[in-house]
């Protein structure tokens, strides 16, 4: 026996009784530490989601759908037009032909898209004939005229009757006639612009040989063009004699017109009226177009908004309303009825008072009830 005692299983170490903390329970108690923190920073983070500014979110308020920018209509005077179609077409055409005929054509001085002015010489006719003829009636005249001189002096001493001496002065008096027509027709050999215009087509051809009555030029008188538009019967009661007219060209251009007549009677066909407007002079309006013209009838007063507030939907307008201007409200679907446009504005003439909020950027993508957030910066803006 050395003197040493024995020690028993149980009694082995203070740390299995409690004297030292087992590693495996630190563990878990950490593990449930964190988790702890980790539902306190999520519920913390989802609170701030549901709040839409700096405050606490209010029991049962509803999440915002969008945030959107706001406009409130606003009272102005706009004109008041009438919108219609039509051709334009020349104030006036001249058919320019010959008045003499089975004469050769030896001269063309003017083309298509010339500018002539009234008594200017378009084209020639071959006038060797016609003043050969001259000739020989210019001696027949100067004959017929020496005659019933002496006969007018025989007659006076009883040298020859009264009848013959009337005869003698019927005689003068055709030849006179005659030198006087073929004098005309030799004029008719210069054929002249009948006024000042421009030249729109041309048949004249050198060395032809051309009957009389044969179109030779045709011109527009005055270089004047006219937009022929075509209005319906409560348009044409509202319509008058002077009014300004824009119109709109073909290709991006533009012309203006004043209203000059009105046609007496409607077309069988359409049951439209006609109305004559000249179009102002320096314009790139070209006969032959098809255009749409405005016609400013006068102003009236009309209630605005802009053009992003009205929404359509089944074939109808509507306006999203808020319930209040505040940072957070609530949507309505109103219907309006829509009229006049002008730029980005559009003219409400049925469903508002003037006083509501509107829903302007973002309208399109709610709906009745929705919840919105109101941009500040951009509130109420007209």
């Amino acid at each position: 026996m050395n003197g040493s005692v024995p020690v028993s299983p149980n009694a082995a170490s203070p740390a299995r009784n409690g004297g030292t903390r087992s590693p495996l329970r630190d563990r878990v108690r950490a593990i449930w530490v964190a988790l702890a923190f980790l539902l306190a920073a999520g519920a913390a983070l989802y609170v701030f989601t549901l709040r839409p500014g700096d405050g606490p979110v209010a029991a049962g308020q509803s999440r915002a759908a969008l945030t959107v920018t706001t406009a409130t209509p606003r009272r102005t005077t706009w004109p008041v037009v009438v919108v219609a179609q039509g051709a334009i077409a020349p104030w006036e055409e001249a058919s320019i032909g010959t008045q003499i005929g089975s004469y050769q054509l030896v001269e063309v001085r003017a083309n298509v898209g010339d500018r002539v002015r009234r008594g200017q010489v378009l084209a020639r006719l071959d006038a060797a004939l016609l003043r050969a003829e001259e000739a020989q009636l210019l001696a027949r005249n100067a004959q017929a005229t020496a005659n019933d001189r002496r006969a007018r002096g025989l007659r006076g001493v009883g040298g020859i009757s009264d009848q013959e001496a009337l005869q003698y002065t019927t005689e003068a008096k055709t030849a006179s006639a005659l030198l006087a027509a073929k004098r005309l027709q030799l004029r008719y050999t210069d054929i002249r612009a009948p006024d000042d215009g421009v030249v729109t087509a041309r048949s004249a051809t050198t060395g032809a040989v051309v009957p009389a009555g044969q179109e030779l030029f045709r011109i527009i008188r005055k270089d004047r063009l006219e937009w022929r538009g075509e209005l319906g019967p409560a348009d044409m009661r509202v319509a008058r004699r002077g009014q300004a007219i824009r119109l709109a060209l073909p290709g991006g251009g533009e012309a203006r017109a004043k209203i000059r007549a009105f046609a007496p009677a409607l077309e069988a066909a359409s049951r439209l009226g006609t109305v004559y407007a000249d179009i102002l002079p320096g314009s790139p309006a070209r006969a032959g177009m098809y255009a749409n013209g405005t016609i400013l009838v006068g102003e009236a007063a009309a209630l605005v908004v802009p053009a992003e507030c009205v929404v359509i939907r089944d074939g109808r307008s509507y306006v999203l309303l808020l319930s209040t201007p505040a940072r957070r409200s609530d949507v309505a679907l109103r219907a309006v009825a829509t009229g006049r446009r002008q730029g980005d504005q559009v003219e409400i003439t049925q469903g508002l008072a003037g006083t509501e909020h509107l829903v302007r950027r973002g309208a399109a993508f709610l709906d009745d009830g929705d919840v919105v957030d109101i941009a500040q910066a951009a509130k109420d803006r007209p």
